[in-house]
Parts: structure tokens; sequence; C-alpha cells
């Protein structure tokens, strides 16, 4: 495809998906790298674009101003003046839902292409895209988007840019809390929006306690009220108390934490994704979704899948009232974790 000058790329929530599209980024600064790539985004994801070196524009989305047809009405205007203050060549609609498709259509760009499996008339707008990768990992199908528009996609490379001042703060973050960054340590990621992803803390105390016997130090990370309830639960269940990290960073400041540590175990939730689209060895549990598609890329041998006829039944909780994965025991994780360290 010639002359792409301008890219519009929408992909707005939620974090772990995000994280799952920024190699479209590079991969059209890999084949266009004089085109202006702009980016929409929700505001709970805005700090993983942020100092993007292959985003050139990041415009915040903010759907709550939207919900009411008064707020529609008053919003609408200044955010399609702000959307069109550049005239796109091509529009990646990589959320495939209606809010999404609205953007696509509002930004008028010639080219309008979508994932392979859009949703709510959003392929009206934006030509589906069934590329070879239409039944692989989110991160591929992404890129096929991208392949469509012409990009070559010779490395898939997951663009986070962490600034001295938000290194600086983490490591003090984690020397408040007990730790230094230099000792060796494993995150635990506890929270997950899905009660369905969640592992329960039962099991985090037990990893917890096995880490420390081999002098390796676990620290929880999360956000909000239900993460600190869970991160106090496996505190309460431990012999000795991990350290707690949740609420303690920003987004950005945890990559750098999860940037320097041993191994990240948890869910399929953002800071697991983060931690495999960083490189680091990534242990995640997994029920209601499958690894083939949301596994930790580039590491999927180290997913372990719920022993369930019902898993992957994408359900946020269990219609059963199982929980689900439970039947991923601690050794499960324990022999993962004595591999990758």
């Amino acid at each position: 495809m010639k002359d792409i000058k301008s890219v519009l790329v929408v992909k707005l929530s939620a974090i772990g998906d995000v994280i799952h599209a920024l190699p479209v980024s590079y991969a059209i600064k890999e084949t266009y790298p004089e085109a202006r790539v702009t980016w929409v985004v929700e505001p709970p994801a805005y700090d993983i674009l942020k100092d993007n070196p292959y985003i050139d524009d990041i415009i915040v989305f903010e759907k709550k101003k939207f919900k009411s047809f008064r707020g529609f009405l008053k919003n609408y205007g200044p955010f399609t003046k702000i959307l069109n203050a550049d005239k796109y060549d091509a529009s990646l609609d990589l959320q495939g839902l209606f809010k999404s498709a609205a953007i696509a259509w509002s930004a008028k760009a010639p080219v309008r292409l979508g994932t392979c499996n859009m949703r709510e008339m959003s392929h009206k707008v934006s030509k589906p895209v069934v590329g070879p990768n239409a039944n692989g990992h989110i991160v591929e199908r992404y890129l096929d988007v991208a392949r469509a528009l012409g990009c070559k996609v010779e490395k898939v490379v997951f663009p986070m840019e962490i600034s001295q001042r938000d290194q600086q703060a983490a490591e003090g973050a984690m020397q408040q809390a007990g730790i230094r960054m230099e000792n060796p340590y494993v995150v635990l990621a506890v929270g997950a929006n899905w009660p369905n992803k969640r592992w329960p803390t039962r099991y985090y105390a037990q990893v917890s306690d096995w880490l420390y016997d081999r002098k390796i130090i676990p620290v929880i990370i999360g956000d909000g009220i239900l993460d600190s309830t869970l991160a106090g639960e496996i505190d309460a269940a431990a012999e000795i108390p991990p350290i707690i990290l949740v609420g303690k960073t920003t987004l950005k400041q945890l990559a750098h934490v999860i940037k320097n540590a041993k191994a990240v175990v948890g869910g399929d939730t953002g800071p697991v994704h983060l931690a495999a689209g960083l490189g680091v060895p990534t242990v995640m549990v997994m029920g209601p979704t499958d690894a083939n598609r949301n596994g930790p890329y580039g590491q999927l041998e180290n997913a372990i899948e719920a022993n369930r006829p019902c898993k992957y039944c994408w359900k946020r909780a269990c219609p059963k009232g199982l929980e689900c994965l439970a039947t991923i025991h601690p050794a499960d994780v324990e022999k993962k974790l004595k591999d990758l360290l």
C-alpha cells in the first residue's frame, strides 16, 4: 500500500488489550517511518502509550462523557474537532465495537480496517481482516491488521518507555515497602477484573512461602480495594509476610518493578501481559480464556490451564459456582518457576 502518511489506531481499553496492540505502533513505523501515528485510547490505558516513540499523538476518549444524550451533544463536536485535526490515510479499529466504529467513521479515512472478530456492527464501518492468525494469539491478530495495511512485521516489539523519574519512584516505593530492587524477587499479580481469572489467595500464600524458602522475595502488586483485600488474605495465610506494593505505584512505575523481577505469576490480566511483553519470564494461570489466544505472548509454554471440561467458557464468573482456577495447584506453578528460576 502506497502513500501512507497518517494512520489512526483505535484501541481504547482494557489495559491488557492495549498492551497486546502495542506492536502495531512499531509495525507501522517499521514500514512507514515517515507516517504520523495517532492513537485513540481511554484514560485508564493512557499511561501505557505515553512516551511511546512510535506514536506521534494520543487522543483520549472519555467514554463516560458520552453516555447521556446531553453528554453526547456536548462532547461530540469538540472530540471530532481534535480527531479531525489530521487527515488520515487509514484507520485501524482494533477494538471492534460500536464506540470504536463511531470513532473510525468520524475520522473519515479512505482505508478502514478492523480485526477478524468485530462486533456491534463495527464491521459495517471497517473491513474485517481475516488473516493467517485469525485463530491464533490476539497479538498476531492485531498484527494481521497492520499486515493488511502493508506493514512488514519483521520484528514484534512492545514499546514501553519508562522515564528516569518513574524508575526512581518505583525503586523508592519498593524500598518503602521493605525491599531493594537489587534483591531477587518474583512478582505476584493477584487481581483480575473477572472473578474467574483470579487464582485462590491460599495458593498464592503457599507459593509466597515457597519463594522465601529459596531466598526469593514475593512482591504482591495490584491496585484498588479488591486487590488490597486479596493481598490481605495472602498476607494472613502466609507464614512469612510478602512485600505488598498494591496501590503504591503508577502503571509505568509498575512496569519498572516488573521489568526487574526474576519472574511474574498471575492470571489473564494486564500486568501479566505487560510482563510477557517486556520479556520477563511469565507464569499465567488460565481457565475461562485459552492460552492459544490470550496466553503470555512468546512463552505460551508457561501458561497453565485449569483441568476442567468447561474451560474456555469466556464467562466473567462461573455459572456453576465453581472456583475456576482451583484445579491449578501451587505445585504446578512452583514447577514452572523452578524451571524459569
